[in-house]
């Protein structure tokens, strides 16, 4: 029992992050229909944003609480993030927005290479240790254990959902999301912007892959130019897994992929003796994407079906 319960508060804690990413590819997808792989680079992106400026405030400003630190690198990550995002969509993206829908696939996969390449010049190829900058304290729930960090990342993703749910739902830019989702052309003639939405989108996806990026390095203590490649992945295969294009889709498939990761590698280590386990973990969340997918092809929740603004 306590290593069921180990895996579930495992299994919580990377399906966030996964939903996290997972929400931004399925926004862009919703309302354009473009697969954004170059997402995962974002992620990485942020990461390495705020391990730079992590270190740059411990030396000019040594003392100062690890929570301050860690606010102020969030920010920064977001802000860089989605100047970021919005300029891959807008260069690299609206000129090919009528195109077919192969020419912009290929460009995100080539930006995707691109970023991973600039992150090489910039950070190096060497694998950075994430400095640790809330307490260390380990907390016994159920003969389980959880840290501070895990519970921020359960806090953090969580408020972020909240947020994105209530910015879709209930403001003039989420009518304005849903209204280009259902028909672009129609949106504009009733006032939208449509090529402002769709900016805005990418920004969105942007702050909330940051977030996930700060977390996913907080939570296993390193970064490097190529580490938002699986978790990428992963989060694409969560929003397809859940319904690609539906939000609540994107959640429940990243909830779900990350349990039965973390499920299926504590088990299986705990059968072999530890000899195999995290080393399969990757293996589960394909398998599962290939029997929903054959079983249910729209996902678990279905495609989206865009509501009337």
């Amino acid at each position: 029992m306590d290593i069921f319960l180990q895996q579930i508060i495992n299994g919580l804690v990377l399906g966030s992050m996964y939903a996290l990413v997972a929400l931004g590819y399925t926004m862009v997808y919703g309302i354009i229909g473009l697969i954004n792989f170059a997402h995962g680079e974002v992620l990485m992106v942020g990461a390495l944003t705020s391990w730079s400026v992590i270190g740059m405030m411990k030396d000019a400003m040594p003392g100062t609480p690890g929570w301050i630190i860690l606010i102020i690198a969030l920010v920064i990550s977001c802000v860089v993030a989605a100047v970021l995002n919005y300029s891959i969509e807008k260069i690299a993206y609206r000129p090919l927005r009528n195109s077919p829908r192969l020419a912009p696939l290929i460009t995100a996969i080539g930006m995707s290479l691109l970023l991973q390449t600039l992150a090489m010049i910039i950070w190096k190829p060497n694998y950075k240790p994430y400095p640790s900058l809330l307490p260390i304290i380990p907390y016994e729930v159920g003969g389980a254990v959880i840290t501070l960090t895990q519970i921020l990342i359960l806090g953090m993703t969580v408020m972020s959902l909240a947020g994105l749910m209530w910015l879709v739902n209930y403001t003039k830019l989420g009518r304005a999301m849903r209204a280009t989702a259902e028909n672009p052309r129609v949106a504009a003639l009733m006032g939208v912007k449509p090529d402002l939405v769709i900016s805005a989108t990418f920004v969105i996806g942007a702050v909330l892959a940051a977030i996930a990026g700060i977390m996913w390095a907080a939570n296993y203590g390193t970064v490097q130019h190529t580490m938002g490649f699986l978790p990428g992945l992963k989060a694409f295969t969560a929003a397809v897994f859940g319904g690609i294009g539906n939000l609540a889709g994107a959640v429940v498939g990243g909830i779900a992929l990350g349990l039965i990761e973390s499920l299926g590698a504590g088990y299986i280590g705990v059968l072999t003796g530890g000899v195999l386990g995290s080393h399969y973990s990757d293996i589960f969340a394909f398998i599962v994407l290939i029997i929903v997918l054959t079983l249910r092809p729209s996902g678990l929740l279905g495609e989206r079906v865009a509501d009337r603004a």
